[in-house]
């Protein structure tokens, strides 16, 4: 199975684990990344403390749990490239729906870019049946 497909058609919970520079973890619920053209992963942020870790140290984990019995899933070991933006690319990607005033209050939004360094099975260290870009 390809990653763009797995992406879109998955269903589950995510959560992303960043550090900042001194090394304390934190972890937060984010939605599927999205795939793009260039062969990275991309996230919809707030300015918040993920995004913060991320301006420090560019490396993330995302771990996705799977809705369904057992316990499957993936775990991406990601390095942020880039990040920009971009109100018109990041109001095409977003899946959620908030009014303009409700969106405008939760503050800016960033689209985070990340190159796949690793991925592997949720449980185990088998590498997942997904083709990576």
């Amino acid at each position: 199975m390809q990653l763009k497909e797995y992406l879109e058609n998955a269903s589950g919970v995510g959560v992303m684990s960043t550090a900042d520079s001194g090394g304390k973890v934190d972890s937060a619920i984010y939605a599927r990344p999205h795939l793009m053209d260039d062969g990275t992963i991309a996230f919809i942020m707030r300015d918040r403390l993920t995004h913060h870790n991320l301006q420090e140290n560019p490396y993330a984990v995302y771990l996705f749990i799977e809705a369904e019995r057992g316990y499957k899933g993936l775990r991406l070991f990601l390095k942020k490239e880039r990040e920009d933006q971009d109100a018109e690319l990041i109001g095409t990607l977003t899946r959620r729906s908030l009014t303009p005033e409700e969106d405008k209050a939760k503050g800016p939004k960033f689209l985070v870019y990340f190159k796949i360094e690793k991925a592997l099975k949720l449980i185990g260290s088998d590498s997942p049946q997904i083709e990576l870009p």
